[in-house]
């Protein structure tokens, strides 16, 4: 698997055109937001939006520029999910459950010293992962990968219950995006 599989995934499940009326986000095609295709240069009507833009969006803003492959370099599990986590609610957020994952997992800094929850991968948190799956293997990924999962989950159903609308989404997030 390789980040061209993962944005066909993700493809596949945001499917096409729609306009939800509950949706912050506006018209939106394969995932993409109007706002999103927009700050990247599409200027047409969201439905006849190319495939090969949304691609190269997917590509350029959350798996290049937040760093994911580095982190594919050590465990595709924990990158493909930082993908997914960081398409559906912003890389930073994605970044930040790692980081405040793996802070939990290092028992009381016995095994690599807590890492600064900025919300971006730089070299504390690829070492901190490096630490971690030195230590735990790679089992260990799907401990990491549950704790990622879980702090996830809780966001939605915070996100549900700060704004009733977003009801309409839980149950598809609860299903399409953890586990």
């Amino acid at each position: 698997m390789d980040i061209h599989d993962l944005i066909d995934e993700v493809i596949a499940r945001e499917g096409g055109y729609s306009n939800h009326p509950a949706d912050r986000g506006g018209p939106t095609n394969m995932g993409i937001t109007l706002g999103v295709a927009r700050a990247n240069g599409y200027a047409g009507e969201m439905q006849a939006m190319p495939r090969a833009m949304a691609e190269g969006i997917y590509r350029r803003l959350y798996w290049d520029r937040p760093g994911y492959a580095f982190v594919a370099e050590m465990s595709w599990p924990i990158a493909a999910e930082l993908f997914d986590t960081g398409v559906n609610m912003g890389v930073a957020t994605a970044t930040g459950f790692l980081q405040r994952a793996l802070n939990a997992l290092n028992r009381n800094q016995q095994d690599y010293p807590d890492i600064k929850v900025d919300r971006a991968i730089g070299a504390r948190t690829l070492a901190a992962l490096r630490a971690f799956r030195t230590l735990r293997g790679a089992s260990g990924d799907t401990v990491l990968l549950k704790a990622m999962e879980a702090l996830q989950g809780e966001r939605y159903v915070a996100l549900a219950e700060q704004r009733p609308a977003n009801e309409a989404f839980l149950y598809g997030w609860l299903a399409n995006r953890i586990g």
